[in-house]
């Protein structure tokens, strides 16, 4: 009997690597329970998040951010990032293991997502551009660059992996974890300088096990040391 109810816990663990976690959808609920977000930017639809405009100029970079922190994951979404090129940029993004600055913006990883930029893995506010991908000058022939795609992102560990329509497209493996957080919140932008909308649809998380002795946000005295720790690596190279 003691036997049988060891094997019943062990199964039901969430700490073992075959526990399927349950998947969470982000835009189920009310924007206000799990963001934060500027009203006039960001709505939500018939179970689609818009933020930007293809009216008026998008004027400076907005984010709607989770208010909770994630560390692996497994997320998912549909995006399109849609908008007139000869007006301006048309560009968004989505922010993971990133933490709150000043003004609202986010600082860390960004999966990219808009015309020359798809397949790019970008470090906002810290070391810009990591990657261009896998398949930079082949990529945009795999996909509706003003519309609708599908994106699939593992942060497991050390590594960051982008699926766009089931195509492999970001492969990065961070070589400063020391400095460098492993976890942190997840955001969409919407780029300034064009007349751009940002859409999302079917927006889901997975958590996945944490990663033993990873360095997180708060290991540090303040999300500014810890973006500070992270542009050094820059100037060192």
């Amino acid at each position: 009997m003691r036997l049988l109810s060891a094997l019943i816990l062990l199964a039901f663990s969430p700490f073992l690597p075959s526990a399927e976690r349950a998947k969470i959808n982000l835009l189920a609920v009310p924007l206000s329970e799990n963001f934060f977000y500027e009203p006039s930017v960001w709505s939500l639809t018939d179970g689609i998040l818009r933020g930007g405009s293809e009216r008026e100029k998008v004027k400076r970079n907005w984010f709607i951010t989770t208010k909770e922190s994630f560390e692996n994951f497994e997320l998912e979404m549909w995006i399109r990032c849609h908008g007139d090129p000869k007006l301006g940029m048309i560009n968004g993004g989505i922010q993971v293991r990133s933490a709150l600055i000043k003004d609202d913006h986010v600082a860390g990883y960004q999966v990219d997502c808009g015309q020359n930029w798809f397949g790019a893995l970008y470090d906002e506010h810290r070391r810009k551009l990591l990657t261009r991908g896998l398949d930079p000058e082949g990529i945009e022939s795999h996909l509706n660059v003003f519309g609708w795609n599908h994106y699939r992102i593992v942060a497991d560990g050390l590594r960051i992996r982008t699926w766009i329509n089931d195509r492999l497209v970001t492969d990065y493996i961070e070589p400063h974890p020391e400095v460098v957080p492993a976890d942190g919140r997840i955001a969409i932008q919407v780029h300034s300088g064009g007349n751009a909308l940002v859409q999302v649809r079917g927006l889901s998380l997975r958590e996945l096990p944490s990663t033993k002795g990873s360095t997180k946000w708060g290991d540090f005295n303040s999300v500014e040391e810890a973006i500070a720790a992270a542009k050094a690596l820059v100037k060192e190279k």
